[in-house]
Order: C-alpha cells, then structure tokens, then sequence
C-alpha cells in the first residue's frame, strides 16, 4: 500500500458527505414536526421527549410558533394566554404544547423552521450548481446575517419591556412610517402574515441562505482535497 495513498474512510467520506449532512441535518430540522403528530395520535411521551429536547435549541414560544391539526396556524399572545394561562412569563408560555382543539405546535419557532430548514433547502440548491457556484465573500455573508441580528435583537430588547408590551408588539413605529396603510393586524402580535411573523421568516431564510453559500464550497474543497 502506497504510503500517501488516502485511507478507505476519507475515499467513502468525499463522496457521501453531502448525503450524510442532508439525512443527518435532515432529521435534526423535521423532527419537530414530528411533535404535533405524535400529539394527535395521543402518543404523549414520544412528543415530549421530541418538544424537551428542541427545548435546549429553542424558546419554542407558542405566540411565535406554529400548529399543526387545528382551526389556525398561529395563535395571538392573548389566545394562548385564554387556553393556557394568563402569564408573560416566557418560561411559562414556552410550556404551552397546544391542546386538541387549538392543534398542537411544532416543536421549532418560526425562526428556527426558516432558519434551519432554509440551510437544508439551500444546502439541495448548492449540490448540483456546485461546479460553478464560488464561495461568497465574507462581506456579503455579513450582510445577509445582519437582518436576523437586528430583528432577533430588537425582538430581545422589546421582550425586555414585558411580552406582548414591547415596541416590536405594536410596531407603532411602522404604522407611523407606512401611515397605516396596512390592516392592524400586520402590525401587532406575531401571528402568520404579520410584520414580525414576516420578518423572523425571511431574515431566517437569508441567514440560512448565506451561511450555506459560504461555508459549502469550502467544505466542499476541503473533502475533495
């Protein structure tokens, strides 16, 4: 055997690295919408382990997360608090699963879902444009992240305030600005379709987006190498 010749594991690793990441990955992003499905076929504790896990990864908040199996896809802070209990305690609320007439959540927020399952979309995306597809400059990454790190920062600092109180609660500062041309339910609250709903979506997607066009051809080169 020759002595640079590479080993059997690096040989089975260039070519399957990316099946691996997109079963592996794969299962890590829709796992959580496996939680309101075991909910619904009463399978209790094979949910709870699912929503108790992502818990580390996740502050699974009901107001900014979706259900699966009932009447709505989202609920308001003032829906969960009427089913749930009437707190804006985060530790509390994040509690709140969903019960069988409001459908049961996913065990991502909608953040997470854009986020992670946006790396995994992209990641399919890159694979066959791969030959031609050049790493993004480090610059361009930045601008891509950035709109998640002022949304999720400005969400943090009005959660600060008090949930549902904050000034990313109303966002009378974009009615202002848009001179409320909009209905008011896309300014308040976090429900699908609102303003902050849109933004956690889209700034997730972006980030998900970037991180995958700049990491990819790296790894790529990297494995081939």
């Amino acid at each position: 055997m020759k002595e640079n010749a590479p080993a059997p594991f690096m040989n089975w690793l260039e070519k399957h690295w990316f099946l691996i990441f997109v079963i592996s990955f794969g299962l890590w992003v829709w796992i959580p919408f496996l939680a309101p499905l075991f909910m619904r076929l009463g399978w209790d504790i094979p949910a709870k382990i699912v929503y108790t896990i992502y818990s580390f990864f996740c502050h699974q908040l009901p107001e900014r997360s979706f259900f699966f199996f009932g009447p709505k896809v989202s609920y308001s802070l003032s829906e969960i608090q009427a089913a749930w209990m009437d707190t804006i305690n985060p530790l509390l609320l994040r509690k709140f699963i969903g019960t069988p007439e409001m459908g049961w959540k996913i065990a991502w927020s909608d953040r997470m879902i854009s986020l992670f399952g946006g790396i995994w979309l992209a990641a399919l995306i890159w694979y066959p444009l791969r030959s031609f597809a050049r790493s993004l400059p480090a610059l361009f990454l930045a601008l891509f992240l950035l709109p998640m790190v002022l949304d999720g920062g400005s969400h943090f600092i009005s959660d600060l305030t008090e949930i549902g109180m904050g000034f990313r609660d109303s966002n009378l500062w974009l009615a202002n600005l848009t001179r409320f041309n909009f209905s008011p339910s896309f300014y308040a609250g976090d429900g699908l379709g609102s303003f902050n709903s849109w933004m956690r979506l889209v700034t997730g997607l972006l980030a998900g987006v970037g991180l995958v066009w700049f990491v990819f051809p790296y790894l790529d080169i990297a494995l081939s190498e």
